[in-house]
């Protein structure tokens, strides 16, 4: 039997809060132009007005079963709300042992780190966020230091690895590998973020590696790594793998609380939201790496096998205003890619592409757009509604116009700029995608994100499925709410999310330690089939073990592995 248990979540108008304009990239959030927001005013309990949302915790309770009999397998799901501070930081609580905090929500990245009260420079400096006390820190005996951003932006953070009872959207995982930073330089934490939780996949863990090599020593090939998954991996992959989710998955939905609010924030485990047929999603694969590209190396346990690095999908084209935008022609750097993918990353808060393709989308919804000033805008009519979209699986996914654009200054609701897409490297070693979709594109789509076999990908492939949330008067809303500021005084409204701790914190929560599993992880979604790839063809020839992730010459990454071998 499960049980739901609904838990408020609340968001607060506030006239006070101000965009906060990232100018990063991928899992990293390097804020260039923000303003802190009262700390009175971010209050897990407040109460709101207008853009009020009623998700919450949906935590499933078992009926009472004999001491040390286990939960059935299979059966056990959660959801949780999302928080959403000027639609650039969302963010979920998760426990770690007694502690609740609020940490960002990145697909783009694999770890889950949260700042220590040992954290006083750097970004931690001013932070009044919650940390997570010294004295609860329970080594494991390694270190390390995780890269966030690309060649125009970074961060880092940096600390002790630790363990502890993980819980997060009701279902809690023991003895739970994290970063327990004491050193960083990233600006969520100024924003009442305590840190990251990323949901990719083991081969991007940079805490799976530290352990790893802390026990074996330097990683010769993979077999001890994959092994090592079920007891030092990613949060979410390690209760993937006690196989006792309903569906080795999880799922986001963005809100939007800038220009018009609006939507949904809410992040699932183990199901579909409810209400949501499998059918009514577009399923793709995800793109496997292989060595040469920057992948893992297969084990002699399964010599075959080409694994995931990242949650990334190939594109078949992109479109403005229904008209295909030219594809690039910037080559690639060290890698020949073969196919154009996007990276879906809820850690970014823009889009990104190639800049010769992101710069005809400028020129053409601005005219007087010049790409080679610095610090150009492209500055555009509000009132005007544009539509990029990304045609996957054959299917058009447009970003709604709301989310394209924002504001140029303060009180005009006449002029806008067209900020929420920008350009980014180009294809490399160990990041092939050309495209960073971020939260624009989650604020318009639902996305399911299907683990499958995390040890033998070729039985149950990883997948990502989508579904528009795009209304279909998109355009006229985009109107109203341009003509509603104007009214306003030529202000947008706006308002503050926060994630719902406290009511995580009085929650109930259902423990997972399922058997290690030897070989597979069952489903029940049906979805696409592993990706055909020439470069996948060679997976197993390369010497190396973990391969050299060379993201570019400043070497921040989306945490890479960087052994070299």
């Amino acid at each position: 039997m499960i049980i739901k248990m609904n838990y408020q979540l609340e968001s607060i108008q506030d006239p006070k809060v101000v965009a906060i304009r990232e100018r990063g990239t991928a899992s990293g959030m390097l804020f260039t132009c923000a303003f802190a927001l009262p700390h009175t005013s971010i209050h897990p309990e407040s109460s709101s007005t207008r853009g009020s949302s009623k998700q919450g915790l949906d935590i499933p309770i078992q009926r009472r079963v004999d001491a040390g009999r286990r939960s059935k397998r299979g059966d056990i799901s959660g959801s949780v709300g999302v928080g959403n501070n000027a639609d650039v930081l969302y963010t979920v609580p998760i426990e770690l042992g007694s502690e609740v905090v609020a940490v960002n929500l990145d697909t783009g990245s694999s770890d889950l780190w949260v700042v220590s009260d040992a954290c006083q420079t750097g970004t931690c400096q001013n932070s009044k966020v919650p940390r997570y006390p010294s004295s609860s820190i329970r080594p494991a005996g390694a270190d390390v230091q995780m890269f966030y951003g690309d060649s125009t932006s970074g961060t880092f953070a940096s600390g002790t690895i630790a363990r502890d009872t993980a819980t997060i959207a009701g279902v809690a995982m023991t003895d739970q590998a994290f970063g327990a930073i004491n050193s960083t330089s990233n600006a969520i934490v100024q924003f009442n973020t305590a840190g990251i939780f990323g949901l990719g996949f083991p081969s991007g863990s940079k805490v799976q590696e530290s352990l790893v090599t802390k026990q074996f020593g330097p990683i010769v090939d993979t077999d001890n790594f994959i092994q090592a998954t079920y007891d030092n991996g990613p949060l979410l992959t390690r209760i993937t793998m006690t196989e006792e989710l309903e569906m080795p998955m999880f799922t986001i939905t963005l809100q939007r609380s800038t220009i018009d609010i609006g939507g949904t924030g809410l992040l699932t485990i183990g199901k579909l939201p409810d209400g949501i047929d499998n059918s009514s999603l577009t399923w793709v694969p995800v793109r496997l790496y292989s060595v040469e590209n920057g992948g893992l190396k297969a084990p002699t346990f399964a010599p075959d096998e080409v694994y995931p690095f990242r949650w990334e999908i190939d594109i078949d084209g992109v479109f403005l205003d229904g008209q295909k935008v030219p594809d690039s022609t910037i080559p690639a750097s060290g890698v020949n890619p073969g196919r154009v993918s996007a990276l879906i990353d809820t850690g970014n808060s823009i889009l990104r592409g190639p800049e010769d393709m992101v710069n005809t989308i400028l020129r053409t919804v601005s005219p007087t757009f010049d790409s080679t000033t610095a610090n150009a805008k492209a500055v555009v009519p509000c009132a005007v509604p544009h539509t990029v979209a990304f045609q996957i699986g054959g299917k058009m996914f447009p970003v709604d116009p709301r989310d394209f654009i924002g504001e140029l200054q303060d009180n005009d609701a006449t002029n806008c700029v067209a900020d929420n897409i920008v350009s980014t490297d180009p294809p490399r070693i160990g990041s092939l995608y050309s495209w960073s979709l971020g939260d624009p594109f989650l604020k318009s789509n639902l996305v399911a994100f299907h683990y499958g076999n995390l040890t033998h990908p070729s039985v149950d492939p990883p997948r990502i499925g989508f579904l528009s949330t795009v209304p279909a008067n998109a355009d006229d809303l985009l109107k109203q709410a341009v003509a509603d500021a104007q009214n306003n005084g030529g202000n947008f409204e706006e308002t503050l999310v926060v994630a719902p701790t406290a009511s995580a914190a009085a929650a109930g929560q259902i423990t997972v330690s399922g058997a290690k599993p030897t070989s597979t992880v069952t489903t029940t979604v049906p979805g696409a089939s592993p990706s055909s790839d020439p470069n996948l063809n060679n997976g197993n020839k390369s010497n190396s073990a973990l391969s050299t992730h060379l993201f570019d010459i400043w070497a921040y990454t989306i945490p890479l592995l960087t052994l070299l071998l």
